[in-house]
Order: structure tokens, then sequence, then C-alpha cells
């Protein structure tokens, strides 16, 4: 199936933009869980939201945080941290209005561009949500190169090994992407 051209841009974050960054994000990521697990859902960190607001906010000022744009109108975010030659996907979404349209891989599309100097991307994402395995996996080329689980923590966050256990207890996937050179 071939790919039309779908053309989005990345808008850095405006500080007056902030707060509707978060809720549509928390709204994004409560629609997949919702999709994935109905009503009965129980991954949640705080107040019925998957992501928090820390969570959000931690990554906003520790990254760099962009709006998707398409034709004019905001249709997700994605917030990324790059060091050197190594990239951090902290998130991406894509507003539930338009999902299955091919902005996600558009926006990836554009963040590589944005940073040519990355040769290895990372993300994560929890075990259940078989969306975004599909997409890093399929669409972005990610491969998986580590399961973290009660059996396995993550190394590098020892500290948040226990809450993680505790929201996601089929553990979470840690995606890696090495770029052409």
């Amino acid at each position: 199936m071939g790919d039309r051209t779908i053309m989005v841009e990345l808008k850095t974050l405006d500080s007056d933009d902030r707060e509707q960054f978060i809720l549509d994000n928390q709204e994004a990521f409560n629609y997949g869980a919702l999709e994935e697990f109905g009503c009965r859902d129980n991954h949640f960190e705080e107040d019925d939201q998957i992501i928090s607001r820390e969570t959000i906010e931690c990554s906003i000022d520790g990254g760099e945080a962009y709006r998707i744009m398409q034709n004019g109108k905001s249709v997700g975010g994605v917030i990324i941290k790059v060091d050197g030659e190594r990239g951090d996907l902290d998130i991406l979404f894509v507003s539930p209005g338009v999902h299955s349209k091919g902005i996600g891989y558009a926006a990836w599309c554009e963040v590589e561009k944005l940073h040519p100097e990355v040769k290895v991307w990372e993300t994560v994402t929890p075990y259940f949500e078989k969306r975004n395995i599909h997409f890093y996996v399929n669409r972005c080329g990610f491969h998986i190169v580590e399961f973290y689980n009660r059996y396995h923590p993550d190394p590098n966050n020892p500290d948040e090994s226990e809450q993680i256990e505790e929201q996601f207890p089929d553990g979470m996937f840690r995606f890696e992407k090495m770029m052409d050179v």
C-alpha cells in the first residue's frame, strides 16, 4: 500500500499553548487506553490520566516540545531530547479525531529531518499499547531492544521502577532506531 504524502509542520510549543498541549496529550493517551481496555483500565498515573501532568511538564521542561500542525491546525504534539548523536522520543501523540491518517508518521519524519546528527533514537511504550508497537516497529523502523518488567527493571531509572511496575505490571518495551550513516 503506497503512502500518500501527508504534510505536517513541527511548530515550537508556545508558552501560551502549554496548558492545552498538556490536556491534548492526556486526551490522546487516555483515548488509546480506553480503546484497548474500555472502562476497565487501571493504568492511570493520577486523577484518571494515563500520563500525569507532572510527567508531561517534566518532559516539556527537559526537552524540545513541538505542536504537530496540519493546514494551520494543531493535530498533535511531540517532545524529544537530543544529546549529541543520541535522541530520545519522550512523547508523540496525535489527536484522536485524526488517528490512522499518517500524521504520526509524517511528524516522525519531520523529527528525523530536524536532527540529522542523531545516530540512535530511543523510546519506550507500555506492553499493552499494540498501536504504538505497530507504529514504532512497522512504520518508523524502530526495533525492540529491551523489555522492562518486574524481573528486569530499567537500569537507567531505578527510582522509577516501582512506580512503573505498579502502573504497567505487564512491562514496557524499549525501542531503538539506528539511523543510516
